[in-house]
């Protein structure tokens, strides 16, 4: 199971009704579900009604031995070995009628356009108003690309839900490989404990493509970014296919060390950055990414994920409800005493009544906001600043011509942008809105190339039970809300790139938090979604000469 890696921004019904998927006459009807399900239906997000007419015993199992719904048919569903057969030449077919966008070089930079200083890695440059990648050769490039590219997108608990399952295979089967075990569960069912997985994303591969599957697939891979008019594989994607060096990629790197304990976030709590297990924590996963992060077609690197900035003062209120012996709380309380001197004068300025300044190290009580604003946010920022000097320090110590892509803010504040602004290469975020025009960097403080690290559009008529963070009501929907949002991408003028997350749907019962999206370009069984495909090859058929227009 990959690392930590999307949030839930929007609150959705528990018991989602499932449209019905084909044909769609009618309205979908929503039905009630036995309360004594409730225990196990926290595995996932939104569930099926029971359609009508149909009892609980032969509800169960719901989901195929390709990992599909049951219940539902839609155009595409995989019904045996020979359809899965049939899919794998046709989309031969597809991708030889189609085999990517004319005039990019090698690394999908535009070789039609200006020729640029080649410096044989990727860095950034601002040409005619606009910011820019350039790739190796000096051609201006533009990242059009896509997470989790890997052969176990849709790993699925199945611990307490065996009954949910039809047809899995017996554990001494050539697919009894793909049985795991894992324990990441966040905000889940399963949060706390060890629970057996099954992926069924690459069962169905060793069925499409036999014996040599990984070969197969890894090869294809890159046949179909080209073809689908992509030039990057985002956020964690497979290492192996990113070291077949025939499409750039990011590495995707995470700090680790001492925890600040009176912090808080969705996926845990903010970093000590004034300790040095922080910076020691980041130059060890370095130390295991050196050639992939050395490598001329590596984009840059990413260090963390959606971190807890909160306000503007979030992370220094952390700090003081932190513990005394906290190199966060320290650094603080060594901060107001060189203003303040006396303690007394800080307690006039916080109206507080510490005793000395060794009482405010040991007290784990916030201030009144109001009164410490300023103070705390001045810390927030010397935290900000720190944890960005620290991490480009590490990467361009290990890396020095490797472009440090930021942290991926998800929430987040000025403040921490404009610390960001300061010391990354390019700012990242991860944006689930319909576009992106008005997305904005601090005014007249920051001007920096920005990256989408994840977007998303998600569609109910295939046999999903979500859509994902961004909703829409078909294939053909999201496939225009895929344009719409990476053309207001390309027309921003700091915005160099968007990687969709993420390259395959998650499993129809959900991952070990959950999350069970329409969200990918290719369903369970490999199948690619043709809808979205054709809108993905139009933005890479366009994008330089969209990007070039005033």
């Amino acid at each position: 199971m990959r690392f930590p890696r999307r949030f839930s921004c929007v609150l959705v019904s528990f018991f989602l009704a499932i449209p019905c998927l084909l044909p769609a006459k009618e309205p979908p009807q929503t039905h009630s579900i036995d309360p004594s399900w409730k225990a196990k239906l926290f595995g996932m997000r939104g569930f099926p009604a029971i359609p009508p007419g149909m009892t609980e015993a032969k509800f169960f199992p719901l989901v195929d031995e390709f990992g599909q719904y049951r219940h539902a048919d839609w155009p595409g569903k995989i019904h045996n070995a020979a359809e899965l057969a049939a899919a794998r030449t046709a989309e031969a077919d597809d991708l030889t009628r189609h085999p990517g966008p004319v005039g990019w070089d090698m690394y999908g930079g535009w070789a039609a356009g200006p020729q640029l200083a080649a410096t044989g890695r990727f860095r950034t440059e601002k040409h005619d108003g606009r910011w820019w990648l350039v790739d190796p050769l000096g051609r201006l490039f533009w990242s059009h690309g896509i997470d989790c590219v890997e052969t176990y997108w849709s790993t699925t608990p199945i611990t307490d839900r065996e009954r949910w399952f039809s047809g899995l295979p017996p554990k001494d089967s050539p697919l009894g490989k793909f049985y795991g075990e894992a324990n990441w569960a966040p905000h889940n069912y399963y949060e706390g404990r060890r629970y057996e997985n099954f992926s069924f994303s690459a069962a169905n591969l060793q069925r499409k493509y036999g014996p040599d599957a990984w070969r197969t697939f890894h090869d294809l891979i890159h046949r179909r970014l080209q073809s689908w008019g992509m030039n990057t594989l985002g956020n964690w994607s497979q290492e192996s296919i990113c070291r077949m060096r025939k499409t750039p990629y990011v590495v995707t790197l995470h700090s680790g060390g001492r925890r600040l304990q009176g912090s808080e976030g969705y996926w845990g709590q903010f970093a000590d950055v004034f300790d040095p297990s922080f910076a020691e924590s980041i130059r060890a996963d370095l130390a295991r990414h050196q050639a992939e992060a050395n490598d001329p077609w590596c984009l840059g690197c990413f260090v963390d994920n959606e971190l807890g900035w909160g306000s503007d003062v979030s992370l220094a209120e952390a700090a003081l409800m932190s513990p005394a012996d906290q190199p966060a709380k320290r650094a603080f309380v060594a901060q107001l005493r060189e203003k303040y001197g006396p303690i007394a004068q800080l307690n006039t300025a916080w109206g507080t009544k510490y005793a000395s300044w060794n009482a405010l190290l040991e007290s784990r009580k916030k201030p009144d906001a109001k009164r410490a604003h300023d103070d705390l946010a001045a810390f927030a920022f010397t935290t900000a600043k720190t944890y960005f000097h620290i991490c480009r320090d590490e990467v361009k110590r290990s890396a020095p011509q490797t472009l440090y892509l930021g942290c991926r803010f998800a929430w987040v504040n000025d403040p921490a942008v404009r610390a960001a602004g300061e010391y990354c290469d390019v700012i990242s975020f991860n944006r689930y809105q319909k576009d992106v025009a008005s997305l904005n960097l601090p005014a007249k403080t920051v001007d920096r190339p920005m990256m989408i690290g994840e977007f998303h559009f998600g569609a109910l008529d295939r046999g999903m039970f979500h859509t994902g963070l961004v909703a829409t009501a078909s294939q053909h929907e999201r496939a225009e809300a895929y344009r719409t949002y990476v053309r207001s991408a390309i027309r921003h003028p700091n915005i160099v790139g968007t990687h969709w997350f993420e390259f395959g749907d998650e499993a129809l019962t959900g991952r070990g938090d959950g999350e069970n999206y329409q969200i990918g370009f290719v369903d369970v069984c490999d199948t690619p979604y043709a809808e979205t495909i054709a809108a993905s090859r139009d933005i890479g058929a366009e994008m330089y000469v969209l990007r070039q227009q005033k």
